[in-house]
């Protein structure tokens, strides 16, 4: 059974790693786990630098800070992971010398602390724009209905089918409006939570976005198999998750200079994750990652908002819709995008 202070790192959000006087792996807290991406059992003993490099290396000071019991702390490291990512972080090294000389290295992932002020910001402008859309689908609807209810009053009045015609297309008209304005409120309908597998989601996905690219996409599934089954509503998480799939379709068939399409569906989950300032324990994470030519850099930061598209023949509702979606379902929804690879990443919690 884990001691108590076992039991204490183990619930912490700092990430914390412990290594001997070789600066060899001896601890990582589940935190820390999630951070590297790497799992303690797998590296256990092993030298520092496979989990992460350094550049400068380090490798000196913290052989230093062993043998000199010296504390230090290093602000805006950047480490690259054993998996090719670079992670900036801030870490605090912290000598142990009872009973055999270790180090506690503590780290504080940067990114982390920047995503959630940004997530704060994103969050608070889109409240403002759903308080503004939805006074300006009052005041629409409004004058719609009216105009509607005339429109249907003169067509009684009317006995020529030429003149019926014009009214017609003042009722058609109106209604398409009314039911714009109802897309850009958002769905009406509040989820219907269930206990579901989101891989069987994500497969209905694959096999919707296969028959519509006809076989000319590559389709990667790099699925967790141990990620337990969570709350949500089945159909509108298939909405969302669909709908961003299909956009990364659209984006790879408009770049006649991409020889090979490729769309990546992966999940994993993530330990002590803060979304809309409440730490979870287990979050799982869905990225969407295609190679195509990118978002716009001149509407990359509002493509969450409505009526914002980069193809001339979007509606600009699509992504609005699915964030709104996510949100009730207590997640979050975020890209991140550069010519050759755009990822759509959703958190959604679990709860045990």
């Amino acid at each position: 059974m884990p001691s108590l202070h076992q039991q204490l790192l183990e619930s912490l959000s700092t990430a914390v790693l412990v290594v001997d006087k070789r600066l060899c792996i001896i601890y990582m807290n589940p935190a820390t786990e999630a951070l590297m991406e790497a799992s303690d059992k797998r590296l256990h003993g092993h030298a520092i630098d496979e989990l992460f490099t350094e550049h400068p290396s380090t490798t000196d000071a913290l052989k230093n800070a062993i043998e000199d019991a010296t504390p230090y702390t290093k602000w805006e490291a950047s480490l690259t992971l054993h998996s090719g990512q670079t992670l900036e972080v801030d870490y605090v090294v912290t000598p142990s010398l009872d009973p055999n000389p270790t180090l506690i290295i503590e780290l504080l992932p940067r990114d982390r602390l920047k995503r959630i002020s940004r997530e704060e910001e994103m969050l608070s402008k889109q409240e403002t724009t759903r308080i503004l859309v939805r006074g300006l689908a009052h005041e629409i609807k409004n004058p719609l209905g009216g105009i509607r209810g005339a429109a249907q009053l003169l067509a009684r009045e009317l006995h020529g089918p030429g003149q019926q015609e014009f009214t017609n297309i003042i009722i058609e008209e109106a209604d398409r409006l009314r039911n714009l304005v109802d897309k850009m409120l958002g769905p009406v309908k509040s989820p219907e939570i269930s206990e579901l597998n989101i891989h069987e989601v994500l497969e209905r996905v694959y096999q919707l976005i296969g028959a519509e690219s006809q076989g000319e996409l590559t389709i990667i599934r790099d699925y967790d198999p141990s990620i337990p089954e969570l709350g949500g509503d089945r159909e509108q998480l298939l909405q969302v998750l669909l709908n961003i799939a299909r956009n990364a379709l659209q984006a790879l068939e408009s770049d006649p200079g991409l020889s090979e399409g490729k769309l990546t569906i992966r999940t994993r989950t993530q330990r002590q994750f803060t979304i809309h300032n409440i730490r979870h324990r287990l979050v799982l994470r869905i990225d969407i990652i295609d190679n195509g030519p990118g978002i716009p850099e001149s509407i990359k930061d509002q493509i969450f908002y409505p009526m914002i598209s980069g193809r001339a023949d979007g509606t600009g509702l699509g992504l609005s819709i699915a964030q709104s979606i996510i949100t009730r379902h207590k997640g979050l929804a975020e890209c991140t995008s550069a010519p050759g690879h755009t990822k759509f990443s959703i958190y959604l919690p679990i709860s045990r």
